[in-house]
């Protein structure tokens, strides 16, 4: 404890910030059954992707469920020539012109927006502005009060006919009754209304609905307790008392961690409380109290906590690793498609070794392919899962991956093109030989993941020397953790 430094990753971490073409808006042409031209937008506060179309109708897409966005040839294409040539770029369009959205609830089940840009150079800040603002630690993280602040951006965000309607608010939160109680206090509607002015809905008056929807009885008793004697609001001494006894831990070292002083405390409130009359007083409303309890230094985990803590240069071998088994797979072991897709959204959430099922191409391609054997489960390419893995291994982690190959190819041709595969697509990333400072030797410690920082390393059974080739099959005793009723060549995992 004696070197700790508190608070020094949070530095690390970068707040959200949402690019200015975004925040401005571009043309593109949204494609799916029809062609259509919408304005793509991203809100200041980096909540939500919008885009209208002719219509002024407002479609929104919540950032946080966006898994990855890509441009260029893994971006999806049109079939249709005459959706290509909408955007009028002469001789259709240019695949750098291409953005795919991809966003989904979990890894599994995804959906896809697929859009075309009208200028160059467009796409590419659109799917690199995206991709950041969707993986942002900060953001995933985020506090009540900025959840508070996204349900009233979405509020402001869809308007019908350049109003809000009454019914948006009836979705988002709960009883019919209660929130139209709420809304009538506020003064934001009367006698039923079923719409209001954006310009009426302002944070202030959003949060005084809230406060009136969502009744706190526990802060007013922590009121009564530091002695406010019914009066809304707490002075300066009575708000350092909360957070010196009754927030903050005993146990810690006041040392490292100090009391907070009478400035502090001073400077925390004048961070929640607006009312500059309040502060020259030195008290703090009831309300903004409340905010100092949503807001982000009462976050569950402290900032300096999300960011990487750990020591990553310890031999690889002293590690735990995120791993998957049969990546491939989309719903169970016996039945149902296989997917190239699973590939990449394991990759993005963080996982660092997948495995690859390899089986013989059949005549004419003799292209490998990858499935789960001797089951009734689909079918993928693998030179299509080796793409995959390329374009997404290290979007967003920076550690190495770990290719775990069974590899059931007996054919040497195939293998070598699987090997060629690798090579080419793979290209500087794949570790081919070892590191010059980690020669494979016994009592020589492995590299840490530090110093394979963006390889890919493949993990492949190589041939058994006593295995002699009769021209026929042999069980495997144990290979790669597989099924144990899978057949295995003698050649098994030569590559």
């Amino acid at each position: 404890m004696a070197g700790a430094k508190p608070g020094v990753h949070a530095l690390q971490l970068k707040p959200v910030c949402v690019h200015q073409t975004l925040k401005k808006g571009s043309k593109f042409v949204k494609w799916d059954e029809e062609p259509t031209l919408v304005t793509l937008k991203v809100d200041p506060q980096g909540f939500f992707l919008y885009w209208t179309g002719a219509n002024k109708e407002v479609d929104i897409l919540d950032i946080s469920l966006i898994r990855d966005t890509r441009t260029g040839k893994f971006a999806k294409m049109a079939k249709d020539p005459r959706v290509r040539d909408v955007g009028g770029i002469g001789g259709g369009c240019a695949e750098a012109n291409l953005v795919t959205v991809v966003y989904g609830c979990d890894l599994v089940n995804v959906s896809f927006l697929n859009f075309q840009a009208l200028q160059e150079d467009t796409a590419k800040v659109w799917t690199e502005e995206l991709f950041k603002l969707a993986t942002n630690i900060l953001s995933q993280n985020a506090s009540r009060l900025t959840f508070l602040q996204k349900a009233y951006t979405k509020l402001k965000l869809q308007l019908v006919q350049d109003k809000i309607p009454v019914k948006n608010f009836l979705k988002m939160f709960s009883d019919k009754k209660r929130v139209e109680t709420a809304l009538e206090q506020c003064g934001l509607i009367a006698n039923k209304a079923e719409v209001m002015k954006p310009e009426d809905l302002t944070w202030e008056v959003f949060q005084t609905f809230l406060s009136n929807l969502c009744l706190r009885p526990e802060i007013d008793r922590i009121f009564v307790d530091l002695g406010s004697k019914g009066k809304p609001i707490l002075s300066l001494d009575q708000m350092l008392d909360f957070l010196n006894k009754r927030q903050r831990d005993s146990r810690l070292n006041e040392v490292l961690y100090p009391p907070l002083k009478r400035e502090q405390v001073r400077q925390l409130m004048e961070n929640y409380e607006p009312n500059a009359s309040q502060l020259e007083r030195d008290q703090i409303s009831l309300l903004c109290f409340s905010r100092y309890l949503e807001g982000e230094d009462n976050s569950i985990v402290p900032p300096e906590r999300l960011d990487i803590l750990d020591d990553m240069n310890q031999p690889l071998a002293h590690y735990f690793i995120n791993s998957s088994h049969n990546t491939y797979l989309t719903v169970g072991q016996l039945t149902g498609p296989s997917s190239v897709e699973m590939y990449r959204q394991v990759l993005l959430t963080g996982c660092r070794c997948i495995e690859l099922d390899c089986w013989k191409g059949r005549l004419p391609e003799e292209e490998p392919y990858i499935t789960h054997g001797f089951t009734m489960t689909t079918e993928i390419p693998f030179k299509e899962v080796i793409e995959a893995i390329a374009e997404s291994a290290f979007k967003t982690s920076p550690y190495p991956l770990i290719l775990s190959f069974e590899n059931h190819v007996d054919s040497a041709k195939q293998q070598a093109k699987m090997a060629e595969y690798c090579r080419t697509i793979f290209g500087d990333a794949l570790l081919i030989d070892p590191l010059e400072k980690f020669p494979l030797v016994p009592g020589h410690p492995l590299p840490s993941p530090q110093d394979l920082m963006g390889r890919i390393l493949i993990k492949n059974k190589k041939k058994h020397q006593h295995r002699v080739s009769s021209g026929g099959s042999a069980r495997r005793r144990t290979v790669d953790g597989g099924d144990a009723n899978e057949q295995a060549s003698p050649n098994n995992g030569d590559s």
